[in-house]
């Protein structure tokens, strides 16, 4: 009798623990199954940017808000080969942009040789450009952008190094790229203009990220959320 009541208690123990065990299993699927929907429900797009502060701004693209967001306006500058570059240049395109110039002894060639690393990646992608601004145009003259392209493995049509007026560049840098980061301090056409910051402009003319130039994780992100960038309808 024993025998047998020890029999009923094990066999009830084991039942038991069938039970559970599967509960378990149950509960784990159930808890994989949350954080795959949470992953599923991250950020579909890139957020836009319209100002110093790059503050995010989470919109639809093709939205009615994206349609009125802040865009890169026209401009008129002349590449390395002396051709003409304006907005139309990067119709239907993806851009990464920055501000250098060519004498400069400091961050500038790293940022060049930065470039240069997102040109390869995407040198056989039409979808693709990039577009560096001197920020000395009264020294950077055709001829020294075309020598600065040759020495740096520029590609023609792929990569252009653009000069011009002044006014027009530094405008461009600081009230529509925003690439400078004194948030606050006020400046004109007498300050100098220098920043180690690449920008993203999307197809539309919104820019949609920043990054450091001259930090490898920070162009890695880059090259990840153009790629992400190309897949947006």
């Amino acid at each position: 009798m024993k025998w047998l009541l020890e029999n009923k208690v094990n066999s009830l123990v084991f039942v038991m623990l069938v039970i559970l065990i599967v509960g378990c299993k149950k509960e784990v699927k159930k808890v994989a199954l949350q954080v795959k929907g949470q992953e599923s429900s991250r950020v579909e797009y890139l957020p836009y940017y319209n100002d110093e502060s790059f503050t995010p701004h989470w919109i639809t693209p093709n939205s009615k808000e994206e349609k009125t967001f802040h865009k890169i306006p026209e401009f008129n500058l002349t590449n390395q080969l002396g051709e003409i570059v304006t907005h139309k240049t990067f119709e239907n395109k993806i851009y990464v942009t920055d501000f250098f110039f060519a004498s400069c002894p400091g961050i500038c060639p790293q940022m060049t040789s930065s470039m240069y690393k997102l040109q390869e990646v995407f040198e056989h992608d039409a979808e693709v450009l990039f577009l560096s601004h001197t920020v000395t145009p009264t020294r950077d003259s055709v001829p020294v952008l075309k020598t600065y392209a040759e020495k740096n493995g520029v590609i023609s049509g792929k990569w252009h190094l653009v000069t011009g007026n002044k006014t027009e560049i530094y405008n461009l840098g600081r009230n529509q790229y925003f690439v400078e980061n004194d948030l606050g301090t006020p400046k004109d056409i007498n300050d100098f203009l220098h920043s180690e910051n690449f920008l993203l402009i999307d197809k539309n003319k919104h820019i949609r990220g920043i990054y450091n130039g001259l930090n490898r994780a920070s162009m890695a992100q880059l090259v990840t959320d153009i790629k992400a960038l190309k897949k947006e309808i």
